[in-house]
């Protein structure tokens, strides 16, 4: 049973960055490409916006894919974690930790949730797995 547990909350977070990441390249989902996305971004001071609204999509997109795969897993928590921490010191942090408030509350979760799976690995329902590298 914890091989079905880790793949459901591999599907569901990883998914959930693929998402993300096509909101910030392609504008689905209700997204605003990276046009929208980087003129947000440098609005917050991240310079190039349109540059780091693609690397920033990429790492969601590529990352969230890898991770719902289990395949590289500990790269795709690397990924995940660092779009996370970013989301938190250029975002998040100032408003505290609950997301009622617009705080870091739910990407800590998601920081957690990619962690604990790359420290106890994708399970054996994974790509890790079926390629040996689990």
């Amino acid at each position: 049973m914890e091989d079905w547990g880790m793949l459901l909350i591999r599907l569901v977070v990883g998914l959930l960055f693929v998402g993300h990441g096509a909101q910030k390249l392609f504008g689905w989902f209700g997204g605003y490409g990276p046009q929208g996305t980087g003129g947000w971004m440098e609005s917050i001071g991240i310079k190039p916006g349109v540059a780091m609204a693609v690397l920033v999509g990429i790492m969601e997109l590529g990352g969230g894919l890898l991770f719902a795969l289990g395949l590289l897993t500990p790269l795709a928590a690397v990924l995940l974690t660092l779009t996370m921490l970013g989301a938190i010191v250029k975002v998040h942090g100032g408003n505290g930790l609950w997301a009622t408030a617009n705080g870091y509350e739910y990407h800590l979760v998601l920081i957690a949730a990619a962690i604990g799976v790359a420290l106890a690995g994708a399970g054996a329902i994974s790509l890790d797995a079926l390629l040996g590298w689990a």
